[in-house]
């Protein structure tokens, strides 16, 4: 197969994690006898010095001619504590989810045996958690009417039925390929857009008979989340939510460094992981890479090339198991391993065969 793939680094600890999830592809390709070639793109803070835009029309036609987008992370400290500021980083994420039809969010999250130690939560509970956040990306309040002036401010979170119905349609699919339960997250108790989740999630419910569906408002879902992970199989819900959600879920794992995510709709289908651009340590070469090739694993299989992800996910469980880790996952006198010795060591592993 002949792959052409976006890379956007983006801001922070993008670049740095980038390049380990580029080393990565190309030794799957090497070593399964496809084809890649990349071509890099700005993003986010850096592209706002550059060219006073976050998610430029040159880095969206890169995008567009690419068979898939290797993205990073945006986000700095310049815009964090400025209201005011007229051009956010953020802004650039959203407008490519936007401007590609990206209106899926994939999000698996599952335990590593090696690594159980590491969550907060009891080891009983959190062994064998194994589940996939689907969150609708392109609606709700993100991108809903917004107002604000000095005394007043608003975002609506509005949503159409063909909005709700073809996220709905996804995680069915997803469900049916793994344990066939499907949990929709809403807030129908309050919220009249959540009303018209739950109808619609109702009606494509009693078309998908083989499938168990439940219901659960979110912040119920947010305390089973925590006392009993293993429940959930296929959780699907709206922008917000599922914001709120899959970052807590990634504390399950015992580090956001470890989960990647897809987005697809559209066009050109986006690979990342869930975390954020971490400025604190840009250079510092501490930066977990693992989300990173993990969203590469994604990819792969996301082209129907299962046996490539399979040949990374190895690659991350065997550098797990031998404390080939970045500070934040090290076990207690562990040797010290960088972004690229970890990067590095995966490489050689994949290359070796």
């Amino acid at each position: 197969m002949n792959l052409r793939i976006a890379v956007l680094p983006g801001d922070g600890i993008g670049p740095e994690i980038s390049r380990q999830g580029v080393e990565v592809m190309s030794a799957v390709c090497r070593r399964f006898g496809h084809t890649v070639s990349y071509e890099y793109a700005i993003c986010g803070a850096g592209a706002i010095d550059k060219v006073g835009d976050p998610f430029p029309e040159e880095t969206f036609q890169t995008c567009m001619r690419a068979d898939a987008v290797l993205f990073s992370a945006i986000g700095d400290p310049r815009y964090d504590n400025d209201p005011t500021a007229p051009v956010r980083p953020e802004q650039g994420l959203l407008a490519m989810r936007k401007r590609l039809g990206l209106f899926a969010n994939i999000r698996p999250i599952q335990t590593f045996p090696s690594l159980l130690h590491n969550s907060p939560l009891k080891d009983d509970i959190v062994r064998d958690a194994d589940f996939i956040c689907i969150r609708e990306l392109t609606g709700g309040l993100y991108f809903g009417e917004k107002y604000q002036d000095e005394e007043r401010a608003y975002d609506t979170m509005a949503y159409t039925r063909n909005e709700v119905e073809r996220i709905l349609r996804v995680a069915f699919d997803y469900a049916r390929r793994r344990r066939h339960h499907v949990t929709v997250v809403d807030k129908a108790n309050i919220l009249v857009s959540s009303r018209l989740w739950r109808k619609v999630a109702q009606a494509v419910a009693q078309e998908n008979p083989d499938v168990t569906t439940d219901y659960m408002y979110v912040d119920n879902a947010a305390m089973r989340m925590i006392q009993e992970p293993r429940f959930f199989d296929v959780i699907v819900t709206e922008n917000t939510f599922g914001d709120i959600l899959t970052d807590e879920a990634s504390c399950i794992t015992g580090s956001m460094g470890l989960l990647p995510s897809a987005s697809t709709g559209e066009h050109t289908p986006l690979f990342e992981p869930i975390h954020g651009s971490w400025p604190q340590a840009k250079g510092k070469n501490i930066a977990n890479p693992l989300a990173q090739i993990l969203s590469v694993a994604m990819l792969f299989e996301h082209f129907g090339l299962t046996a490539e992800g399979q040949v990374i996910r190895d690659a991350v469980n065997a550098s797990l198991e031998a404390n080939i880790r970045t500070p934040e996952i090290q076990v207690p006198g562990g040797a010290h391993y960088g972004t690229t010795e970890v990067g590095a060591w995966i490489v050689d592993y994949i290359s070796r065969g």
